[in-house]
């Protein structure tokens, strides 16, 4: 049977219970404004009654305070990350699509292409035709030449220079994962250390979980925990838990109190994927050595929007079948030929290849080459077979020799990434440069300058390693190259004593990466001829030696190649229209950069209204706590006050 002080007790543990409850209340309108804080409660129970063997069976023993537990949905922090690795990814996309389609904006207020290329196509040669012959006329239309010229390789700068920030930006982000990282390992083992004893540490899973705010904006996160069981007695928890961190689809960042820390490596120049890719990109590797897949379409976030806008080529990479396998011969180097179907790698004009050497995956192997060869040639139904033989490095680079296993399979440089970033954009000027040099050059070339002299290139290249400029040799033409030619080559050769095949094979079109072909013709490097710009009267006018000075109809062709599509074709449509096309794919990337942006944004919002909704702090109910657990913790004071005169009455009256 309860003593007569049974009361007293009862009414000292609901003294407790409210006291434990105002001070969570406090703390919980103390932190209102605390990012990342969720609201706590205090957790009661009934004490266990005890048995007075009496009619009435057992007498309540008042109440337990069991924890102080923060209020928290893991349901919808989860919901949370997922859709903030989105945000994240379209954050950047829309800020850089931004600086792009500034770029290349052509309003009237920025001097673009349109502007420029008018200003040659139509403008220029309308003067020069006022007096074909006159020094001076030519002198003016090569001016307008170097404009256009000059625009390219200011976009290309810019362009090149943004391909840098994006980079800098990956490592920084890169850094951001890992200081995250080290953050929440750290907080793991604070938490154990706490939670051992039998204690929620709120507070640091609290500080945990905003660090997990702030990595799902840069990476794609999930996470997973289960308590540590004893050892010694396998059914019985610790109190402490195990808390990993997976990024990208399921790569363990962290593990408990361990972290894999990620590291940036700068590629060699002789590591280029692209040719217009800038030196000193970075690839992600794991502290471990092994290499982070930076292409994973699951990995979400910043990281994802940065490596798509610095990589990005719409897909449009060097892939093909392994047909051969062979060896130099001095023997130091493997050969390997890999055919390819795709349209873009058959034309070089549209080549985006590293003429600098780089890696190639043989088989899901990588290795390094030096060099490559493009060989074109038709088959008996008259269809293109073109294939790249590469030249491997020698075994500084590539201990591991090359085995005839590899016949057959999959070769790749790059990957193919479906967005349209920084490569795509260069290469399709790039595209556009080396057909307008081809056609502007041809009928240039076509005419009879001042000196009675074929003409010759106005458009060309600079050479990156010394002061020269390249000629654009005929002989490395895939778009004359046609099949009547290939087989008149073929006939002369057999009737020469060669056999058919041999003969098949020498007529092939053969384009080294380091001949002087239109391939080495990009917006960085295109320029006027120098010679032509020191004597304008090199440059062509007239299509006979023998036609008087107001022969223009060179000239008239020159300026149809800006609107005739037979003349010239960029993506079916006139050379005149290359800033359409560009403009097109700006915007629509531009476009649904910002209404993926604002959608996830407003989600992220309504996510996290839902989440605030139970965990966050709201000052009304608080008050509302405020007074209800005062009323209580008065009562029970109150209580304490009964009692004490009920025992005064007891003791002092009567006289137990």
């Amino acid at each position: 049977m309860p003593s007569q002080f049974f009361g007293l007790n009862i009414a000292y543990k609901g003294l407790l219970a409210s006291n434990a409850a105002l001070n969570t209340t406090a703390n919980n309108i103390a932190n209102v404004q605390t990012d990342g804080y969720s609201r706590q409660r205090v957790v009661q129970q009934a004490s266990q009654a005890i048995r007075v063997f009496q009619t009435y069976g057992c007498a309540g023993a008042g109440v337990d305070t069991l924890a102080i537990e923060r209020v928290r949905d893991e349901f919808y922090d989860t919901k949370y990350w997922n859709n903030n690795a989105n945000a994240g990814e379209y954050n950047i996309k829309q800020y850089y699509m931004q600086q792009i389609e500034a770029y290349f904006k052509d309003d009237g207020l920025n001097t673009g292409f349109k502007t420029i290329f008018d200003k040659m196509m139509i403008g220029g040669i309308q003067e020069w035709k006022k007096d074909p012959s006159s020094t001076n006329a030519k002198k003016q239309f090569i001016g307008t030449v170097g404009q256009l010229t000059e625009y390219f390789n200011g976009l290309a700068g810019n362009m090149q220079k943004l391909q840098a920030d994006v980079n800098q930006e990956i490592k920084i982000k890169v850094d951001e994962i890992n200081s995250l990282a080290g953050e929440i390992a750290t907080l793991n083992k604070q938490i154990n250390v706490v939670e051992l004893s039998g204690s929620k540490a709120n507070e640091l899973r609290d500080r945990r979980s905003l660090l997990l705010d702030q990595l799902s904006l840069i990476v794609d996160v999930e996470t997973k925990e289960y308590p540590i069981m004893d050892l010694n007695q396998p059914d019985r928890e610790t109190g402490a838990h195990n808390f990993i961190v997976k990024i990208a689809g399921g790569q363990t960042l962290v593990d408990g109190t361990e972290y894999n820390g990620l590291e940036c490596v700068a590629r060699a120049s002789y590591e280029k994927v692209n040719q217009t890719d800038i030196d000193g990109l970075y690839d992600v590797y794991w502290a471990d050595g092994q290499k982070f897949n930076l292409y994973n379409p699951s990995m979400g976030g910043n990281l994802q929007g940065l490596v798509q806008m610095r990589d990005g080529n719409n897909g449009e990479y060097f892939n093909g079948k392994i047909e051969s396998i062979g060896r130099t011969d001095d023997d130091k180097h493997d050969t390997v030929t890999v055919s390819v179907t795709q349209k873009y790698l058959q034309d070089l004009n549209f080549s985006n290849l590293s003429d600098q050497g780089g890696v190639i995956s043989l088989g899901n192997r990588e290795y390094y080459y030096d060099s490559w060869t493009y060989e074109c040639s038709y088959n008996d139904k008259g269809e293109k077979v073109c294939s790249y033989t590469f030249t491997l490095s020698d075994s500084t680079l590539n201990p591991q020799r090359l085995t005839n296993d590899r016949v057959g399979k999959n070769a790749e440089v790059g990957t193919g990434l479906k967005y349209q970033g920084v490569p795509y954009y260069m290469n399709q000027m790039n595209i556009w440069i080396r057909t307008f040099a081809q056609k502007f050059n041809d009928t240039l070339k076509s005419g009879y300058n001042t000196y009675g002299d074929l003409g010759c290139n106005l458009l060309t290249g600079n050479m990156s390693a010394t002061s020269e400029q390249y000629n654009f040799v005929d002989d490395f033409r895939y778009d004359t190259f046609t099949y009547e030619a290939y087989q008149e080559r073929v006939k002369e050769l057999v009737q020469n004593g060669m056999s058919q095949a041999d003969a098949e094979k020498a007529a092939a079109l053969k384009v080294s990466d380091d001949a002087d072909s239109y391939y080495h013709l990009t917006a960085m490097n295109f320029d006027v001829s120098v010679a032509v710009e020191l004597d304008p009267d090199l440059l062509s006018h007239r299509y006979e030696q023998g036609d008087g000075v107001e022969q223009d109809v060179l000239l008239d062709d020159l300026k149809r190649i800006a609107t005739d599509t037979e003349k010239m074709s960029f993506r079916g449509g006139n050379a005149s229209e290359f800033l359409q096309c560009i403009l097109g794919d700006i915007a629509l990337n531009a476009s649904r950069a910002n209404t993926f942006q604002k959608n996830f944004s407003d989600i992220s919002e309504i996510i996290n209204t839902q989440r605030m909704s139970i965990s966050g702090v709201d000052e009304d109910e608080e008050a509302v706590n405020l007074v209800k657990y005062q009323h209580a913790y008065g009562l029970s004071s109150k209580m304490i006050q009964v009692l004490t005169e009920v025992y005064d009455r007891l003791i002092l009256e009567t006289g137990v």
